[in-house]
């Protein structure tokens, strides 16, 4: 049984890798769902949930992206609709089938692409997919979230009488205005609306000699608001209608609202399943930022993160702009306890918590950003120990309560275990302290419990130097510089560089050497060696690396070329559209200029419209429904490629211009035939000749034909006689 406590999540900062997957979930309760993501207690739920974020994580490439399941909650009206008797808002219904519509868009698309996306169909599949609750409200609302005049016999005839005492009061009120109007009874504005009601705006002086009711004044007192007499009864009738009218559609929403009720758990597994999937597309938006992938999980005791990063600081550089520099770690039955040891600031404690969160995030159904050739196993627990636990409240020194914390890790340590614990054996005096350690550190190998530890205490070095299953790791350091080079050594223990860092930092020698003889020679002696050591594996390292420099700028040199390769493709590719774009422009405008000529031989303007109609109508039938931002995207290509045309055609004039050219002799143009194929001399497009008047050519161009100068075209074949 899997259990892991708060304090480990703390401790690994797993919250705020959960804020940042729930700021990328689309819906509120998405969001909230995302915040309460805990370690899963059963592997094959969290294999589910991990192949579920995989899965949408590939939508991102292929060309089947899962559709939209963002939706408004319908909390409310599921909570009214547990009430019998109760009645939803004719908005609320808009809202159910919203909901149920997007769900089946969803569960169609998922069983559809069931060879992509496979347990992702597998959650859908345990969702009923039903029609029935879209058909039941959309034969009563209409897609403007508005009752529809047919939704019962007896409101499609109030509407209708409501319109036609519409029309009588309108005809009624236009007779009064008229007639008030001409007597000049009436202000400039003539008329306003009172309480939703037309009236006449009436002198004050003359307000006795209107009949009807008076609604209102103007701020002023100038003005007299007078519904007229002839329209009053009207009103009345249009009032009797409206509030049969509100019977009706409360009658209506009531049946409604009954034949949705049974649906009811139904609407709350539909918002459940979206929120869902809103949690995975939130895990899979986090998983593209980090890199995140699924890497093996066997049953085999291995832990082996290789180029793992810790996501929170990788986020964090990148922000930044920053290097993250990854850790390759690898715990086993035969190595199953690592103890980091070095100076400060070398990145100890980064390198045991980016295990830790990695393993708990996994665990919790989270890609991670590791290379594809790590593997690991799931732990029951995982126990930390992890920085200043000093506790005000309990009056609990740091020592205090970082031994009740020990005493905790051995009654749940096992061989089902993981623990970390930066700076072990801190808070007391180093030589009992260290003791303390040092047999805690006894009891968890001989436990079999996986772990990591960073310490400065020599003696956790030596034991785990001479435990067969543990190891020693250092955090690397530049042997000239002492600069901190964030890499994970293993086979060895580190020296703490007191004494150099101290001479760094401006100590003097004098004091130092002071220093050293205060202490063993042997202690001295054997961080020296250490000290030694590491600087040699240093140098192995930088030879490496400049190794790995070399091959890496081959690669990236073969990575350029194709890159270039794409970029011109592209370009062509651009051009092409623009040509393409350009040719249809010219085909309209021939067009225009064929109606212009007709219009202005027959001036027949009602032809004109017509034709000009016909042409806009033809053209919106192929454009397809854009967004702004879309179309502001399009737009911007589009002046890109042209201004990039443009300069190309000006070195291209420019080169043209430069070159001497010889004289040359002009050939006598050919007079050009009905049936010969000609293209324009700025053009590439090939027609025949269908018709020639005077000086001008109908060219047929198959799509359309085109009215043109015979100086502007040239032969491209002559017709055969």
């Amino acid at each position: 049984m899997i259990s892991i406590t708060e304090k480990t999540l703390q401790d690994l900062q797993f919250p705020t890798v959960l804020e940042t997957i729930s700021d990328g979930c689309n819906t509120d309760i998405g969001k909230e769902k995302a915040l309460q993501i805990k370690p899963f207690r059963d592997k094959e739920e969290l294999m589910q949930a991990l192949m579920q974020t995989s899965e949408y994580v590939s939508s991102f490439q292929n060309n089947n992206a899962i559709p939209n399941h963002g939706f408004d909650a319908i909390t409310h009206e599921i909570k009214f609709l547990a009430i019998e008797d109760s009645f939803l808002e004719v908005g609320s219904f808009r809202k159910i089938a919203n909901l149920s519509a997007t769900t089946n868009v969803l569960l169609n698309f998922l069983k559809k692409f069931d060879d992509y996306y496979p347990n992702l169909n597998a959650r859908a599949s345990r969702v009923e997919l039903t029609k029935d609750i879209i058909t039941a409200i959309d034969a009563i609302v209409d897609k403007y979230g508005e009752i529809k005049d047919n939704a019962s016999p007896t409101l499609s005839g109030i509407r209708q009488n409501m319109n036609l005492v519409r029309g009588k009061v309108n005809q009624s009120f236009g007779v009064a205005l008229t007639q008030y109007n001409s007597l000049g009874y009436l202000d400039d504005i003539k008329e306003s609306f009172v309480q939703n009601r037309r009236v006449l705006a009436v002198l004050a002086m003359y307000r006795r000699k209107v009949k009807g009711s008076i609604l209102g004044s103007s701020k002023t007192g100038s003005i007299a608001y007078i519904e007229p007499e002839a329209t009053l009864k009207y009103s009345r009738e249009l009032a009797n209608l409206e509030y049969e009218e509100k019977e009706e559609i409360t009658r209506i929403l009531k049946n409604l609202s009954n034949v949705i009720r049974p649906y009811l758990p139904l609407l709350i597994e539909y918002q459940d399943f979206l929120s869902d999937i809103d949690v995975v597309a939130g895990k899979a938006k986090y998983a593209n930022r980090i890199n995140g992938i699924l890497p093996a999980i066997t049953e085999e005791r291995r832990l082996f993160f290789r180029e793992a990063y810790h996501p929170i600081l990788y986020l964090t550089n990148k922000q930044k702009q920053e290097v993250t520099h990854p850790q390759t770690i690898e715990l086993k039955q035969e190595n199953r306890i690592i103890v980091i040891s070095g100076p400060n600031a070398g990145g100890k404690t980064i390198s045991l918590k980016t295990v830790g969160l990695l393993q708990l995030m996994l665990q919790s159904g989270i890609l991670i950003p590791v290379h594809e050739r790590s593997e690991t196993f799931l732990f029951d627990r995982i126990l930390t120990d992890i920085g200043d636990n000093q506790s005000i409240e309990n009056h609990l020194s740091t020592y205090s309560y970082r031994l009740k914390n020990m005493n905790y890790f051995l009654k749940k340590c096992n061989r089902k275990t993981m623990f970390l614990i930066d700076e072990f054996g801190t808070g007391s005096d180093p030589e009992l302290g260290g003791a303390l350690a040092e047999i805690f550190l006894e009891e968890f190998y001989h436990r079999e419990a996986f772990g990591i530890i960073t310490t400065h205490y020599a003696n956790l070095k030596i034991l785990a130097n001479e435990l067969p299953y543990a190891t020693n790791a250092n955090m690397m350091f530049d042997e000239k510089t002492l600069e901190p080079m964030y890499k994970l050594a293993l086979g060895q223990a580190g020296s703490s560089f007191t004494f150099e860092v101290a001479q760094k930092n401006g100590i003097p020698f004098g004091l130092i050497n002071r220093a050293k003889k205060k202490i063993e020679v042997g202690k001295v002696r054997f961080d020296k060696t250490i000290a030694n050591l590491q600087k040699e594996r240093s140098k192995l390292e930088k030879t490496s690396l400049n190794l790995k420099e070399e091959e890496t700028r081959a690669r990236e040199e073969s990575k350029k070329m194709e890159t270039i390769n794409t970029k011109i493709q592209q370009k062509l590719e651009s051009y092409q559209e623009l040509y393409d774009s350009n040719q249809k422009i010219i085909y309209i405008g021939q067009k225009i200029d064929d109606i212009a000529e007709k219009y202005f031989n027959n001036k027949n303007k009602k032809e004109l419209i017509g034709e000009f109609l016909k042409i806009v109508e033809i053209e919106n039938s192929k454009r397809k429904k854009a967004t702004p931002k879309e179309v502001k995207a399009k737009v911007e290509k589009q002046k890109e490629i042209i201004a990039e045309v443009q300069v190309k055609v000006e070195e291209i004039r420019k080169e043209k211009k430069e070159k001497k050219i010889k004289p040359v002799v002009e050939k006598p143009k050919p007079i050009l035939k009905v049936g010969d194929r000609v293209r324009m001399l700025d053009g590439r497009s090939v027609g025949s000749i269908d018709l020639i008047e005077k000086n001008k050519a109908t060219v047929n161009y198959g799509i359309f034909t085109s009215k043109v100068s015979l100086d502007e075209l040239e032969l491209v074949e002559a017709i055969k006689k």
